[in-house]
């Protein structure tokens, strides 16, 4: 059709019909702008899913893990330190974004049997910890707090940064920092906007308020890092550790056929290659 006719088309419609075009074309930039709204106010909601414990939960180990604390302003961290008499180093484990201590410090053996002392925090609002979550920049001082807790301890022994899921993006960032002699990310994502994009395409960057961004960390680590991912993860995509791993040219990539999400830890090729990965620094 000639674009004059379009236009005398155009022209010849009802002005109800403008007006219909206009509520509709306002209701939904309002149900858009409601939407991005929620999202950007009840982002921890969706980001992080804490599992409380009581005050007096005790955890039942073994006499070699001990229960501490981490003083940060407005809050209390609740921790759990795998301790070994004579240890090559220390692994400072950052978990993902549900659960516990209770649910996540599960493989104190395997750590006893590579040497290694294991230490592990339970961000705000997990576990015993208290407060809650308000921001990154927040997140990012409690996970280097905890880390300067016991770093004195380890002064001139093997310092490992390991991070699953939600916490390697956190990992990434302490390293970049630190420099430590390996960092392990377990089903990383290469920063919040990609893992978004791949699961709620449309969202604005602008609207992230943790954008988590472990590709422009990784970038500036330059000691050794393993990137695990199970070809079968279905919530963080392999495709994020493949392009993760161009951002380092020294770190390399496993993935394990079969394994999701939730269960690399029961497939014996991740085990092997990450004890393999700490006997080479004792």
């Amino acid at each position: 059709m000639p674009a004059r006719q379009v236009t005398e088309t155009l022209r010849a419609l009802p002005r109800r019909f403008w007006r219909a075009l206009l509520v509709i074309t306002l209701g939904a930039a309002a149900v858009y702008t409601s939407a991005m709204a929620a999202l950007w106010f009840g982002q921890e909601r969706l980001l992080f899913l804490p599992v409380p414990l009581p005050a007096d939960h005790r955890f039942v180990l073994g006499a070699d893990v001990h229960e501490t604390w981490v003083d940060v302003p407005g809050a209390r961290l609740n921790a759990l330190h795998l301790r070994r008499p004579a240890p090559a180093g220390v692994v400072f484990f950052l978990h993902g974004n549900a659960g516990n201590l209770q649910s996540w410090f599960v493989n104190a053996d395997f750590y006893r049997r590579a040497n290694f002392d294991l230490f592990m925090i339970d961000y705000r609002g997990y576990g015993k910890s208290t407060s809650r979550i308000e921001s990154e920049a927040q997140l990012i001082a409690d996970v280097r707090a905890a880390w300067d807790s016991i770093a004195p301890q380890y002064a001139g022994k093997k310092r490992v940064v390991y991070g699953r899921s939600l916490g390697t993006g956190l990992a990434a960032m302490l390293s970049a920092e630190l420099q430590p002699e390996l960092t392990v990310l377990v089903s990383p994502y290469e920063n919040m906007q990609a893992l978004t994009a791949d699961h709620y395409p449309g969202v604005p960057a602008a609207v992230l308020r943790y954008p988590l961004r472990t590709d422009e960390a990784l970038a500036r680590i330059k000691t050794p890092v393993l990137l695990v991912h199970g070809d079968a993860d279905t919530l963080i995509a392999p495709a994020h550790s493949e392009r993760l791993q161009k951002r380092a040219p020294q770190a390399k990539l496993l993935r394990v056929p079969g394994a999701g999400h939730n269960d690399l830890q029961l497939f014996d090729q991740y085990l092997g290659r990450y004890s393999q990965a700490l006997s080479t620094l004792r």
